[in-house]
């Protein structure tokens, strides 16, 4: 397994693709990541055949997002226990139906959708990506920031009008995505016709913290992920992938029936159960996120993310 990132050197602003070797040493690539997923095809057996080579150890790089995409498509509501709990959570704070009738009800529509329907799937701003160890503050217009610890797939060759069959021809890599969510600005309460606002709600600085790794999508079975978040040493999240409604096949063909998805663009698969608004924590001044994504002999690497006060 091999995996990429994005790194600099202390004192040089110049920002370059580096191989991440089992040494825990870094190959500077002398190009961008953008660079290499663009001809994907031809660039993966020459990363293989550099896998051994010696670099820079990695304690004395910084590390950045692994990738600047062009385009962020995210999927909401993709988890069946996340969706439930959410439901139940939201139905709480108005306190209007018993919990078990909510999450009966919810149950059947989420086993409905996987059934017959499609992937719900919104706009994310590239401006919201940052590091996997940058701190993020928490806006002063939420009181309720919240976390979402989700699988992303990379777009590596273009993708339109393709099928679900076909789909994942056009994934080159997996990393991982905090989708940070405002979760007192999801519903316009001043517009309730209008329904959600997911502009405001998951788009300000630093609400998506990406990768640490790029690893390619032959090394993974996105199918059978463990996803792990810790939030200051007390585990919150911890599912698989097996809980989505619909799978990254689904997600990117949905996504590629729409809009021509181009290498480096991302595609975010929804999170798991166990956010903040369902166990009634929500992030607050000095709270440490530690979240991680693996697999059986894959390991997209761990994010710690400190948060911080407006």
């Amino acid at each position: 397994m091999i995996r990429l990132g994005t790194f600099s050197r202390p004192g040089d602003d110049r920002r370059f693709a580096g191989l991440v070797t089992g040494a825990d040493e870094v190959v500077d690539l002398d190009t961008t990541t953008a660079a290499l997923l663009a001809d994907w095809d031809a660039v993966l057996p020459a990363l293989d055949a550099r896998a051994e080579e010696r670099g820079t150890p990695l304690a004395e790089l910084t590390v950045h997002a692994p990738v600047a995409p062009g385009q962020i498509l995210q999927s909401g509501a993709n988890y069946r226990t996340h969706v439930i709990d959410l439901a139940a959570a939201h139905h709480a704070e108005r306190g209007t139906r018993p919990d078990a009738e909510i999450r009966a009800e919810v149950a059947a529509l989420m086993d409905r959708r996987a059934a017959e329907g499609t992937p719900y799937l919104f706009v994310g701003l590239p401006s919201a990506v940052t590091g996997p160890s940058d701190d993020v503050t928490i806006p002063a217009w939420t009181q309720q920031f919240d976390w979402e610890l989700e699988l992303a797939a990379v777009i590596g060759r273009e993708a339109f009008h393709v099928d679900r069959a076909h789909a994942l021809d056009h994934v080159a890599a997996y990393t991982v995505a905090n989708d940070l969510t405002a979760r007192d600005q999801v519903f316009r309460r001043d517009m309730p016709e209008i329904g959600t606002d997911w502009f405001r709600a998951k788009n300000g600085p630093g609400f998506t913290p990406l990768g640490p790794w790029l690893v390619p999508a032959r090394d993974v079975d996105p199918a059978d992920l463990h996803i792990r978040l810790e939030l200051d040493g007390e585990v919150m999240q911890d599912e698989t992938t097996k809980d989505m409604l619909f799978d990254v096949a689904a997600l990117v063909a949905a996504a590629a029936e729409i809009t021509p998805l181009r290498p480096g663009d991302l595609v975010l698969t929804g999170s798991p159960a166990g956010n903040g608004m369902a166990r009634g924590r929500l992030l607050r001044d000095g709270d440490v996120m530690i979240g991680a994504i693996t697999g059986p002999g894959v390991d997209l690497g761990t994010q710690r993310t400190r948060v911080v006060a407006p």
